[in-house]
């Protein structure tokens, strides 16, 4: 799958891939969950000078502590228990290509040392040896946490920080980029119906509206799946609002939306009408969020652009 969208946000992550896949500089891509970092990454080595080797993915995340550095670096026989005969790690079997770590932020630290050490020199040795390798590997790195504030608390290197950092793609999340919605709805439909041989089925344009009002904490993988339920679950070729499976949004309680709504209400000047006020402030937000597309901004808050601007002006 390629990336998805015509939005500005998106088009910027589009122009920083062309830049930075010439060159080897490490990369690190930073965004919430399912926003498509993987993609972005396969996207680098696709238009870099690597594209003939392969890129090697590994999650950092969801391997233990043990058994993370000999998947890194390989081990030889006998170097704990278990290691029945020598094995190569990722960093050997993408020399010459493009080693991507997922969710770098969950790294631990033991980790990191060596990491750090291949960055700085491109050597390393594997578990249990003494013999020292070199690789030539092009890092991309990825994570979904703020790494600034991981270092700031102590949990990640500040040296491998500004190691891996030296380029930052930020991808955007998807309620940044509503304009993105339709397109990524339409190719998710295609795709599911087509793979299950099912007849077309379209979206009403006040489903795209429910899509686009949605803030979608899971992002496009959050989209991807509704739309997968969807489809299950269609008993037509037409999705009405109706239709489309929402998930609730994990962690927002009534007592949150208090809080915000307290918060809120106490930053009305007092000088204003406050429902007016919080209309008009919410309103400039949606429009800012759409680029300042007063058409996208207005769909969204189910408005005609005229009684938008009648609430901008208010």
């Amino acid at each position: 799958m390629k990336m998805i969208g015509i939005s500005r946000a998106l088009q910027g992550v589009f122009k920083m891939v062309g830049r930075v896949a010439r060159s080897d500089a490490p990369v690190l891509i930073a965004g919430e969950s399912g926003t498509g970092k993987e993609l972005v990454a396969k996207a680098v080595h696709e238009y870099s000078p690597r594209h003939h080797k392969e890129m090697i993915t590994i999650n950092c995340g969801a391997i233990p502590e043990n058994l993370l550095e000999s998947e890194l670096f390989g081990h030889e026989k006998g170097s704990f228990t278990g290691a029945i005969a020598r094995r190569a790690g990722r960093f050997e079997q993408a020399d010459g290509g493009t080693l991507f770590l997922d969710e770098i932020g969950d790294m631990p630290l033991s980790i990191q040392v060596k990491l750090l050490r291949v960055l700085q020199d491109g050597s390393f040795s594997r578990v249990g040896a003494n013999e020292n390798l070199t690789t030539d590997v092009r890092i991309i790195a990825a994570t979904h946490k703020n790494l600034a504030e991981e270092v700031a608390a102590g949990r990640f290197r500040e040296d491998l920080y500004y190691r891996l950092n030296v380029v930052e793609i930020r991808i955007p999340a998807l309620r940044e980029r509503i304009e993105d919605i339709p397109l990524l709805a339409e190719f998710f439909l295609q795709r599911i119906t087509r793979k299950n041989g099912m007849a077309r089925i379209r979206l009403t344009a006040e489903a795209v509206n429910l899509l686009q009002s949605h803030t979608w904490p899971g992002n496009v993988r959050e989209l991807e799946n509704t739309i997968a339920r969807a489809c299950a679950l269609a008993t037509s070729n037409i999705l009405l609002p109706a239709d489309i499976p929402l998930a609730s949004i994990p962690g927002k309680s009534p007592a949150q939306l208090t809080k915000a709504l307290d918060q809120l209400i106490n930053l009305a000047p007092t000088d204003d009408e406050l429902l007016a006020w919080a209309n008009r402030e919410i309103a400039g937000r949606i429009v800012e969020r759409a680029d300042g597309d007063l058409k996208k901004a207005a769909l969204s808050l189910h408005l005609s652009v005229a009684g938008l601007r009648d609430i901008l002006k208010n």
